[in-house]
């Protein structure tokens, strides 16, 4: 702003000035000691002040499941910052307006398009998380004060200015070319002079900003783009123009703003009505709504489709990775764990043994004689003994109990929370059952095979400090198996 004009509007003696009621409420909101009760009296002061501050505590801004009745509820209800800060805004908008015919009806355009972009303001506050929601709505409520200044400053100049503008753009570029600023310096400079918070200062002198510094500015200055739809006659490029500011200043995509654009348009009425201004809803908004509601139906059918495809091919890839990894984890031949997965499963199982003081048995088991089985009737038959072996140990054993093979035709079995007689009895029950299984049959006849065990306990009788003491501890038992005769389960330390 040229110094030569901020030396005009300092002398200007007309110039819109705060109402009594709003320096009270600014001076409580600068006071850091102020209390609710204090702020009730101030608002109480005014009937009118006190019948929207009733009136918004009851609006779809603030619904709440008990109607607010009186002040008080009001004040408990809002807050002492939200109070104070929507009084304000009541104040400023009832208290600025002129009283001379000739200014009115310019004014009522410039309030009409303040309390849409108000509302607006704080609806997108609300779509990108913004705190301070109450501050959004009064900065969007005054960031066309300037307007009214310039009306104050030079009437036959700039309402005639003002009434010829088709919209907020070609307002902006006369106002630059007649007066060297625009109404949104102007604002800036009467904010200031009015001694209003800098937050607020500062988002009225961003309004009309290509480059807005923060979030909370971004809010103000697309709220008049919304508003604009509302107030200019083209609605359609109106619309348009608003979708891009928001996704330059808020990323906000169409459907956002068409979203936002509803719910200003339901709450509107309510809204307009608490600072006195008639607006009405233009037939073009609704359709623009409509259509937008239709795209929007087409574009989820799409995007359900679309998801409904990528759920599939998610589930497919996530059961394709999950068989890989359980085929990583399984013996290709028989489908019990391998041993790589053993060593895991084992010592996890060691560690919460130890931990927790609970027993935990293993036993190696090694099928008797199977090299014979090879040699006389082939690999084949000895593929399927193993598979068949290693079946019946899973049929006979715990769901929470452990079956790998670890080489060859040697398998360890763990077996966690059994102890070394419980261990016992469950090997001596699998090696009776195995006995009159027949794994295979070879020419019509049953093949039986029996196996030697070696079981070890990690628990009372004998403590561990390793899972590789523990199964040497099983592979010795195992050798004295076979070298008792084979056929049997021997436990290092428990008794026949």
């Amino acid at each position: 702003m040229r110094a030569e004009f901020e030396a005009k509007l300092s002398c200007c003696r007309d110039l819109p000035s705060p109402p009594g009621v709003a320096l009270r409420i600014l001076a409580l909101a600068r006071d850091p000691d102020v209390v609710m009760a204090t702020a009730a009296d101030t608002i109480g002061l005014d009937a009118a002040l006190t019948a929207r501050m009733l009136r918004i505590a009851n609006s779809p801004l603030y619904a709440s499941r008990r109607r607010v009745e009186n002040l008080s509820q009001a004040l408990t209800l809002l807050g002492l910052n939200a109070t104070l800060t929507l009084a304000l805004g009541f104040s400023l908008a009832s208290g600025m307006r002129s009283r001379h015919q000739a200014d009115a009806q310019c004014e009522e355009k410039v309030w009409r398009r303040s309390v849409i972009a108000a509302l607006a303001s704080r609806l997108l506050g609300e779509r990108i998380g913004q705190r301070r929601l109450e501050e959004l709505m009064l900065a969007g409520l005054l960031q066309d004060i300037g307007i009214l200044g310039l009306l104050q400053l030079d009437r036959k100049t700039y309402a005639p200015l003002l009434t010829a503008s088709p919209d907020n753009a070609s307002l902006l570029r006369r106002e630059r070319e007649q007066f060297g600023c625009d109404h949104a310096e102007v604002g800036h400079w009467m904010a200031r002079y009015w001694n209003l918070p800098p937050l607020l200062q500062d988002a009225i002198g961003a309004s009309e900003s290509k480059h807005v510094p923060s979030p909370f500015d971004a809010c103000v200055a697309v709220s008049g783009f919304l508003a604009d739809l509302w107030i200019e006659e083209d609605a359609d490029a109106a619309r348009l123009r608003a979708i891009e500011a928001a996704h330059s200043h808020l990323s906000l995509d169409v459907v956002a703003v068409d979203g936002v654009i509803e719910q200003v348009g339901k709450m509107l009425p309510e809204i307009a009505t608490m600072f006195e201004v008639r607006i009405t809803q233009p037939r073009r908004i609704a359709a623009l709504l409509q259509e937008a509601r239709e795209l929007l139906v087409l574009r989820n059918l799409r995007e359900i489709q679309d998801a409904a495809r990528a759920r599939k091919d998610a589930d497919e890839f996530e059961h394709r990775a999950r068989r890989l990894a359980e085929e990583a984890r399984r013996d290709p031949l028989t489908g019990v764990y391998n041993r790589t997965q053993l060593e895991s499963v084992l010592e996890k199982e060691f560690e919460t043994s130890s931990r927790h003081g609970w027993p935990l048995s293993i036993a190696f088991v090694d099928l008797d004689d199977f090299k014979k089985i090879n040699d006389g009737w082939g690999h084949l038959v000895g593929d399927q003994v193993l598979r068949s072996f290693a079946s019946t140990l899973q049929q006979h054993l715990r769901g929470s109990d452990i079956v790998a093979r670890y080489g060859g035709e040697e398998f360890l079995i763990v077996l966690p929370g059994t102890d070394e007689r419980a261990a016992l009895g469950v090997m001596r029950r699998i090696l009776a059952e195995v006995g009159q299984a027949p794994m295979t049959r070879v020419d019509g006849r049953p093949l039986h095979v029996t196996f030697s065990a070696g079981l070890a306990t990690h628990g009372a009788l004998e403590q561990f400090t390793h899972v590789d003491q523990l199964l040497q501890a099983a592979d010795e038992a195992l050798y004295g198996a076979k070298r008792e005769g084979r056929n049997r389960v021997v436990a290092g330390l428990v008794e026949d």
